[in-house]
């Protein structure tokens, strides 16, 4: 029985491990092919040096949930052929890595176990895209590392509820692409989606609507079907130590002041008019009570934002001691965007408050609620960063700024040294049509992927001193019309993939035809995740 396995074995490794031509997205920094090929067979051993021990088992997590089945790993080599993990000594850059293909060894080495992780990464990109290709890995030798330090994408989970399974499937999106972000954003006017254990409302209330417009927004109808979800904070816990072993970092999102009807909802007293019902357009087709605070069942903006009360700064920091608490990202995003000021102006006590902090109006208000929630989680050790509105009334001293209405944001905050991540929408929403003439309900736009391929995060607008403070960039994902994980993959793909060359590759070696001759490999890639995408016309 052991001889027919292995006989099984080796026929299934040879026919698996079938790749002649070489695709790795993003394109790594230097690439050097050479003569000869290194063959799988059943006697291929893991060789975890000290200190790599994480990378080996996460090469084996991705083998057997991608191919069905795990290499052996051991620390010493012996006879046969090995895929070595090598961690060196030294204080070169931790997110670089050689990865050097031979005729009986594959050795990836890095001074940081970071640089293994996309060493591992770039390893499974040699690997067939298919279980029934026939060819062997190239002999080649890799030098790599990336462009920008912050290499982002979002998911918007308040629009739409995502289970965790699929959040799982997105972060190893995202790790096979080498980036090393992850901007969740976890409350909205449709839905609170985060457990907060001092105000079990937010969940029990704010995470579910009682129906959702149908098609676009105003919408043709309203399904009246109860729709919510949320995260425990058990769930988030285990989603954060996910993301950890593939080195991606979490960033929260609590939207505030704006965004925040289902907070509202559930706790009246945040906003300035507690015993006013929420005002719902005419255009809207409405589904159960109207009386009273209600989550939002369209989409848009509300006029029904955060009070700067004592009672909802309170409120806002009991949040963000649980949020800490479960986040250990140095950085807090706290939104800060769309925030109509119709309330505080026709609000006495805004209007009182403005006065006695002399503030120069509503958008000085919006700069005192944004600077006092910042030296708050500033006394935590944290960082803010809040979407390019916040530079409005004067920035927040510590905040990084994500400027996604364009560059001017960027631009501004870069040139009063503040931190920037460039998320405009004109090359980075990947919520907007792929085509023209759009395949599938969107929220609309047109950003083909040529368009997403062709980004500069630098502005020429920068001086070398000012270009320094762009981190890097992310890509958005908001999911209003984006119901089912199919959609949200269909959307990103090819889109993010191509995102990913622009944050890591040089930018002189970026081009968009040899990127587009890729793409067949990428959706067959694609496949074999069983994922949906979207094919280039």
């Amino acid at each position: 029985m052991k001889k027919l396995f292995l006989l099984g074995f080796l026929f299934f490794s040879i026919t698996l491990f079938a790749q002649t031509n070489v695709v790795i997205v993003p394109k790594p920094v230097s690439l050097q092919m050479h003569s000869g090929s290194f063959n799988f067979d059943a006697s291929t051993t893991i060789i975890a040096e000290k200190g790599s021990e994480h990378e080996a088992d996460m090469l084996n997590v991705y083998l057997q949930k991608l191919y069905g089945f795990k290499l052996p790993v051991k620390t010493k080599i012996g006879k046969g052929t090995f895929i070595v993990f090598k961690l060196l000594p030294g204080t070169e850059r931790k997110d670089a890595y050689n990865l050097n293909v031979g005729s009986n060894n594959i050795i990836i080495s890095s001074t940081g176990n970071e640089g293994l992780f996309y060493g591992m990464q770039t390893l499974l990109q040699l690997l067939p895209e298919t279980k029934t290709e026939t060819a062997s890995i190239p002999q080649l030798a890799i030098k790599d590392y990336p462009r920008f330090k912050y290499r982002g994408m979002h998911l918007d989970v308040g629009r739409h509820f995502f289970d965790v399974d699929f959040v799982k499937k997105y972060i190893d999106y995202l790790a096979y692409f080498k980036y090393n972000t992850f901007h969740w954003h976890l409350t909205e006017d449709q839905g609170w989606r985060i457990e907060i254990k001092k105000y079990p409302r937010l969940t029990s209330v704010g995470a579910y609507r009682n129906g959702t417009i149908i098609g676009h927004y105003p919408g043709t109808g309203n399904d009246s079907i109860h729709y919510g979800g949320f995260y425990t904070q058990e769930q988030i816990k285990d989603v954060i130590k996910y993301a950890q072993e593939r080195f991606i970092t979490i960033i929260p999102e609590i939207e505030m002041p704006g965004h925040a009807s289902a907070a509202i909802a559930a706790y009246p007293e945040l906003s300035c008019f507690p015993n006013e019902s929420t005002k719902i357009s005419p255009k809207t087709s409405w589904a159960g009570s109207r009386d009273g605070k209600q989550v939002q069942q369209t989409w848009g903006v509300f006029d029904d934002i955060f009070c700067p009360s004592e009672y909802t700064f309170k409120f806002l920091e009991n949040v963000l001691d649980e949020v800490m608490a479960l986040f250990p990202s140095k950085y807090i995003h706290i939104g800060g965007d769309e925030a109509p000021k119709t309330s505080w102006k026709r609000s006495a006590f805004c209007q009182k408050l403005i006065k006695d902090k002399n503030l120069k109006d509503e958008h000085g208000l919006q700069s005192y609620f944004i600077q006092r929630i910042e030296k708050y989680i500033n006394s935590k050790g944290r960082k803010i960063i809040g979407w390019d509105e916040i530079l409005e009334g004067g920035l927040a001293p510590n905040a990084t700024v994500m400027s996604w209405r364009g560059e001017k944001g960027g631009i501004a905050a870069a040139q009063q040294h503040h931190d920037v991540i460039m998320t405009p929408g004109t090359y980075c929403y990947l919520d907007h049509a792929q085509t023209k003439d759009s395949d599938s309900l969107t929220i609309g736009g047109y950003l083909p992927l040529d368009t997403v391929y062709g980004y500069e995060p630098i502005p020429k607008e920068l001086d070398a001193s000012e270009a320094h403070y762009i981190l890097g960039a992310q890509g958005n994902v908001w999911t209003e019309y984006m119901a089912s994980p199919q959609k949200v993959e269909y959307m990103i793909f090819p889109r993010m993939s191509a995102l990913s060359e622009v944050l890591w590759s040089p930018k002189q070696d970026r081009n968009m035809d040899h990127f587009n001759s890729e793409l067949p490999d990428l959706y067959k890639r694609y496949q074999l995740w069983g994922a949906s995408y979207y094919e280039k016309k």
